[in-house]
């Protein structure tokens, strides 16, 4: 049985992701992208389907892990009865082949160590063709190819590569898995591990110097430092594409269905992800994804979709991996997402909003990406009016969501904008009245008198947490009656345990049997609307509340259970992440792009 989704850590090269769990076993790695089939799956299955351990070969006394400052590279140190021991695990920044190194080094006594690996290939299914070579192993299956190399000698065992070393004091063993396409020769040598070590831990730190944290609370400090780091490790080199997401289908109920592949690009994710990036002044991370975005939308606005993959492809067909038996049961097990063809408007809205703020930011203007942006409003003159999937990729029937009229409002608001703040070329006039029009609806039709609330969708009388953006994006001021009465009947209705649901599940309106974690994201929402509203204590209770949710390395995943005390859904979760940056920002920062941010959704 996997170990609790919340007991992993992530590690990252800018290409791909790996997690590794507090037992020292790596249970989750796809190679050579974030997308690419898993050669260690055991995290959806079990040990059949792939994993790397390498850990004390006795009772473990005590254990303690963290990454060295500003990076993603991950210390454990295990305590036996024997002595103290510590494992080093880090991908290695990379232009091509991918290389993930783990360092053990003995610090006390001599403590015997487990060497355990079984790489499957194709989601754990297809077990590779391996010879030995002099320091360990070549495995091969159909595309893909790898490299062991070991300190220690290896041995077979039932289709597993294995070995028994003992660890003393000052002494350092190292193990490197490098992959590279089965077409090509293995590389000749790898780098030392004290020069990938260097090397890694350098790469990041040139990163995070570039950084503006902004926060003055030192434990708010090095939770922001955390969420940065953690999106910036979802962010594919190459392109500037980024992931939701670096696993799929790790369950938001354990046993239930709803089990979704993350480890794409949506465009709304993507923008509010390089907008708390750009806060924290990484334009540069800004302007790959605004070039990545033009080549994605390339052609008819009318064919942009809410997801594509890290590269910009427009196909990502959602099929199951019936071999797995899913995380603790929870099936099926999904590859691909079929909410590609979804219709969803709201994305408009957090795309516009942040090439508005790269704008604020400074980055340099570029024709193409203003082109974009001409042909997707008028795209969305023509489209604004029609129901969608909303937000939440319901598999319901469309509706009329009110989150989404309120992110189509947002988009003709920024643009416009854009438009008349940079003296760039379009219909602020025009677009300004469609905006104005789309407001006057939204009050009309989404907001319930009786309730004193605004609603789900069109002639619905639920509540979506979703609608705290109102005051968030400036549709209106907090402290209008109709923000009041929303955001007390959010609280009422949709509060568990100190916790936010996204929306009543009972109500059936995604198509899907009931039953979900609460949402972490939305209770980021709400702390940040609580501190507009000045109810700042408030606001900090519940973004404690999330930190003691934390694991040990300051990690999250999308949902919670608050009844079973554990995380649920894909892992770590970006929007998780950014919502708390944010929340964080609105309560604590003293951060120069934060207020022009304020000050570009006031009313």
């Amino acid at each position: 049985m996997s170990e609790p989704i919340e007991s992993y850590a992530l590690l990252s090269d800018g290409h791909t992701a790996a997690l590794v769990s507090r037992s020292g076993s790596i249970d989750w790695l796809c190679l050579p992208r974030f997308d690419s089939p898993a050669c260690f799956a055991a995290l959806l299955g079990t040990e059949e389907n792939g994993y790397w351990r390498i850990a004390p070969a006795e009772p473990i006394e005590k254990l303690q892990r963290r990454y060295l400052d500003r990076t993603l590279v991950l210390e454990t140190e295990f305590t036996t009865r024997s002595g103290r021991v510590r494992i080093t695990d880090f991908l290695t920044p990379r232009d091509d082949l991918a290389d993930i190194r783990r360092v053990v080094r003995g610090l006390e006594g001599r403590v015997p160590m487990r060497f355990e690996m079984k790489i499957r290939c194709c989601y754990g299914e297809i077990v590779p063709w391996v010879r030995r070579t002099d320091r360990g192993i070549r495995a091969i299956a159909g595309p893909d190819a790898f490299l062991l190399t070991s300190d220690v000698p290896l041995h077979g065992e039932d289709f597993m590569t294995a070995g028994d070393f003992r660890t003393a004091p000052g002494e350092q063993y190292s193990f490197s898995l490098t992959w590279y396409p089965s077409h090509r020769r293995p590389p000749e040598r790898v780098p030392p591990a004290d020069v990938a070590l260097r090397q890694t831990v350098d790469w990041w730190r040139d990163w995070s110097a570039t950084c503006m944290c902004g926060v003055r609370d030192p434990a708010l400090r090095e939770i922001v430092w955390r969420s940065l780091t953690v999106i910036r490790g979802l962010v594919y080199q190459p392109t500037g594409g980024t992931v939701a997401a670096p696993t799929t289908s790790l369950p938001e109920q354990i046993g239930g269905p709803r089990n979704w592949d993350y480890r794409y690009c949506w465009i709304r994710d993507a923008a509010l992800m390089l907008a708390t990036l750009l806060i924290a002044g990484q334009t540069r991370e800004a302007e790959a994804w605004r070039d990545w975005l033009v080549r994605a939308a390339a052609g008819r606005p009318d064919q942009m979709q809410v997801l594509y993959g890290v590269a910009g492809e427009r196909h990502t067909p959602e099929f199951i991996i019936d071999w797995l038996d899913g995380y603790e049961g929870s099936r099926p097990v999904r590859v691909g997402n079929a909410a590609y063809r979804q219709f969803q408007l709201d994305v408009f809205g957090e795309l516009f909003d942040t090439l508005h703020l790269a704008r604020l930011a400074g980055i340099p203007e570029d024709s193409d990406a203003w082109r974009v942006e001409l042909a997707l409003a008028e795209h969305l003159e023509r489209v604004w009016r029609q129901p969608d999937y909303g937000i939440w990729e319901v598999r319901g029937p469309k509706r009329h969501f009110t989150h989404s009229k309120v992110m189509a409002w947002l988009a003709f608001d920024r643009i416009a904008r854009s438009a008349r703040q940079f003296g760039l070329p379009g219909p602020a006039d025009r677009w300004e009245a469609i905006r104005d029009t789309i407001q006057r609806e939204v009050l009309h039709e989404a907001f319930n008198p009786r309730l004193n609330s605004f609603v789900q969708y069109y002639g619905g009388s639920e509540v979506d947490a979703a609608l705290l953006h109102i005051p968030l994006v400036g549709f209106l001021p907090p402290d209008d009656p109709r923000v009041l009465g929303t955001v007390e009947r959010i609280c009422a209705e949709l509060l568990e345990n100190g916790l936010l649901n996204r929306y009543r599940t009972e109500s059936g309106v995604d198509g899907l049997p009931q039953g979900e974690g609460t949402f972490l994201a939305c209770t980021c929402w709400l702390a940040e609307v609580l501190s507009l509203l000045g109810r700042r204590d408030e606001s900090e209770r519940l973004i404690e509340r999330i930190l003691r949710i934390a694991n040990d390395l300051g990690l999250l995943a999308e949902e919670y259970d608050p009844h079973e005390g554990r995380q649920l859904g894909n892992y770590p979760q970006a929007f998780t992440h950014l919502a708390l940056t944010n929340a964080v920002y609105e309560c604590c920062a003293d951060n120069g792009l934060w207020a022009l941010r304020r000050e570009a959704t006031s009313v």
